[in-house]
């Protein structure tokens, strides 16, 4: 539990992750936080029903963390809403810096100076509304964390050829990954590690609920730009991610949910009555892959 205010500009980073079981990994993110930033960060786990015990204990151990029981597995948006809500209660007590709050896994490791790098690389874009570092994957090569907003036809066509043919042109047009070493406007950032502007995400709403996981990271950077703001890549704030370890147990039901909030995604960009032949190809289409994709899972 976090028990003292800070004062001046000096205010430890508010930072918000939805916990389900994480096993050793939360420890190695949370042991990661003092070398990002020559502040503090102060740590809301929001919890989606975890059995391991581990978000309980790291809040029991640890000074600067605090667990918030969402009350069962209300999805990753949802989670996220309630911990960032609950960060906004310590920004407003003068606990917490009050313009910008840190979006994690807590499977993400942090690199010497990542977030002060976020932090610096924020406040020289204005109109940043979210900011993402360079996600390094265990080989040493780039995870593609910048991405183009998937169209129609970049989506279907990554959907279709990404695993066949991952040079094929949609998924490159999708990945939008051809530059790495810049900062640079990009369509939206991974979710699994963003710095967000608090004016910016309170004036969207926050995350949209309706996605119980996959896809609520593109919307949240869409609507950020349909309201006028921008999503920054920052390849100065380095970290790593060990993708996918909360879903490994559950991988028909992931699966199902991924193609659902595709659906979601792009039905809600086409909401036209003209367009009611597009959703009802998509959910059909949509609905065929999913079962195709969970009877492969299961075959391997």
């Amino acid at each position: 539990m976090v028990k003292h205010a800070h004062a001046g500009s000096q205010r430890p980073l508010g930072v918000v992750t939805v916990t389900f079981s994480p096993g050793d990994y939360l420890a190695a993110c949370l042991d990661s936080l003092p070398a990002a930033t020559a502040a503090d960060a102060v740590v809301v786990l929001a919890d989606n029903g975890s059995t391991d015990g581990v978000p309980q204990a790291a809040a029991a151990q640890r000074p600067n963390v605090e667990l918030l029981d969402t009350g069962g597995n209300i999805g990753y948006g949802g989670g996220m809403n309630a911990g960032a809500a609950r960060l906004r209660e310590l920004a407003a007590e003068g606990v917490i810096r009050d313009d910008f709050f840190l979006i994690t896994n807590p499977d993400v490791t942090f690199g010497d100076g990542a977030l002060d790098a976020l932090i610096a690389c924020a406040e020289a874009w204005p109109r940043a509304a979210a900011v993402g570092p360079r996600i390094v994957e265990p080989d040493g090569t780039n995870y593609p964390s910048a991405r183009a907003i998937p169209t129609l036809a970049t989506g279907i066509g990554h959907a279709l050829f990404g695993t066949v043919w991952p040079s094929n042109p949609w998924s490159k047009a999708y990945r939008n990954d051809a530059d790495m070493t810049r900062q640079r406007i990009t369509g939206w950032l991974s979710g699994s590690c963003v710095l967000v502007r608090w004016d910016a995400f309170e004036a969207i709403g926050g995350f949209d609920e309706r996605y119980f996981m996959y896809l609520e990271d593109v919307d949240l950077g869409d609507r950020f730009t349909r309201a006028g703001w921008e999503n920054v890549f920052c390849p100065e704030a380095i970290i790593t991610h060990a993708k996918g370890h909360s879903t490994q147990a559950h991988a028909s039901a992931m699966l199902r949910a991924h193609h659902a909030s595709a659906y979601r995604f792009q039905a809600d960009r086409h909401p036209a009555w003209w367009q009611a032949p597009v959703r009802w190809a998509l959910k059909i289409g949509l609905r065929l892959r999913a079962c195709y994709a969970v009877a492969t899972a299961r075959k391997g």
